[in-house]
């Protein structure tokens, strides 16, 4: 009966930013001529950006196939454009496991995106990451069960990325720097004060690391408490192959945790009722888009003057990592490739 209700209240949540969509994105342009070096993916609990204003809503199709969702491309009050994609599809219909990640990273690629600012919802594995605070993530420990397409390249075209430091160092920075520890939401509605978790300011230089799972069913009790033991942070569902494909990319990316619960480690806490967690989704989501309003403006602005460089070591880094002879590469391979990197490597 709880889990019952749980998922009413949160199709209801759903169904209601659906519906907004349709009304205001439904008779919007579907092209846009001009370069969009920003995008920001939503997850569960945020569906859309409705403090920017829409200009054009854009189906892409890749090599890859379609991505999740039609694309929104906003325009900040300053005139900068960011694209917006719904990860799980405009109606949340699509599992993590069944993301087709590389036609959204594609898709986006093709848009001229040099950045990316992901928000997902997570569990907590750490006391001091409540629920409702947001968490800044500097690692990624996998343990999806490798039924996802993680990489651009295949059979007869091997290539091969650096992925040390799984999200963007200066893109991380940025965000560290223009997001207080506490008070980032302050003068906004909220029930509670949540807490921005850095390395840097509240983790004593430590790593935040992410655990990623395959799903659609939360951690077991000894799963949680195995990755607590690890140093585990935060958990989720979605931060692979997503990463991961953004760095053969060569897109920064970085994800932005959005915490709804302690995961089932935590014994001590009374047991999470419906209205905690949906007061905990919509809480996160509203502020989720306060966060992204302001970091669009920010980080727009950075990629445009070229202050800090976001992006620039990526570019041309996959340019010179194929391992296959060019005599080896088939040609139908090169040209999927060549819609990522045009002119990258010539058709023989």
């Amino acid at each position: 009966m709880v889990q019952r209700r749980l998922t009413n209240n949160i199709t209801k949540l759903i169904t209601m930013a659906a519906h907004r969509e349709h009304i205001e994105l439904g008779s919007l342009p579907h092209h846009f001529d001009k370069p969009v070096p920003l995008a920001v993916i939503g997850g569960t609990g945020l569906y859309d950006l409705p403090n920017l204003k829409p200009v054009a809503r854009l189906t892409i199709s890749t090599p890859w196939g379609f991505p999740s969702a039609p694309i929104t491309i906003s325009e900040t009050d300053s005139g900068y454009a960011v694209a917006f994609l719904a990860r799980h599809g405009q109606h949340h219909d699509l599992l993590p496991t069944d993301v087709p990640s590389r036609a959204n990273m594609a898709a986006l690629k093709s848009l001229g995106v040099e950045a990316i600012i992901a928000f997902s919802a997570v569990g907590s594995l750490q006391q001091e990451i409540k629920p409702r605070d947001f968490v800044l993530p500097t690692q990624i420990i996998d343990r999806t069960k490798g039924i996802r397409p993680s990489t651009f390249f295949e059979r007869g075209f091997v290539a091969h990325a650096m992925f040390g430091e799984p999200f963007d160092l200066t893109l991380s920075k940025i965000i560290s720097e223009n997001v207080p520890s506490s008070g980032f939401l302050e003068g906004f509605e909220t029930d509670a004060r949540p807490t921005f978790h850095t390395k840097h300011n509240t983790n004593n230089g430590e790593d935040l690391t992410l655990i990623c799972m395959e799903g659609p069913q939360f951690s077991t009790r000894a799963e949680s408490k195995l990755y607590r033991s690890w140093g585990g942070s935060v958990i989720n569902m979605s931060a692979l192959p997503e990463a991961k494909l953004a760095r053969e990319a060569e897109i920064a990316y970085q994800m932005i945790c959005m915490s709804t619960d302690y995961d089932s480690w935590n014994e001590s806490e009374d047991p999470v009722t419906v209205e905690t967690v949906v007061g905990n989704l919509k809480a996160n989501s509203a502020n989720a888009c306060k966060l992204a309003a302001h970091l669009i403006e920010v980080v727009s602005k950075d990629l445009a003057l070229g202050t800090s460089g976001v992006g620039k070591g990526l570019k041309g880094s996959m340019k010179y990592s194929v391992s296959t002879s060019p005599h080896g590469v088939k040609k139908e391979l090169l040209e999927k490739m060549h819609f990522l990197f045009p002119g990258y490597w010539p058709v023989q």
